[in-house]
């Protein structure tokens, strides 16, 4: 038997991640989300309200509250 032993480094392969493609539909996805969950639980019911009557304002009273929102 050959008493050597022949072995090779592991081979390092660098990750690319995800591309900037694939990520941005995403994350405009996300910011208009974003933008009108903060609309809603924030400034609907007062100046700017797109909807009639108080069930959005009573739906989130509670949310503006925790996040710091006047609604009274």
């Amino acid at each position: 038997m050959n008493a050597s032993v022949h072995t090779t480094a592991p081979v390092m392969v660098a990750d690319a991640g995800i591309p900037l493609r694939d990520i941005l539909p995403w994350g405009v996805f996300g910011l208009i989300v974003a933008a009108l969950l903060i609309y809603f639980v924030g400034a609907e019911q007062g100046a700017t309200s797109l909807i009639s009557g108080h069930s959005v304002h009573e739906f989130v009273h509670d949310g503006r509250h925790l996040l710091g929102f006047p609604c009274h």
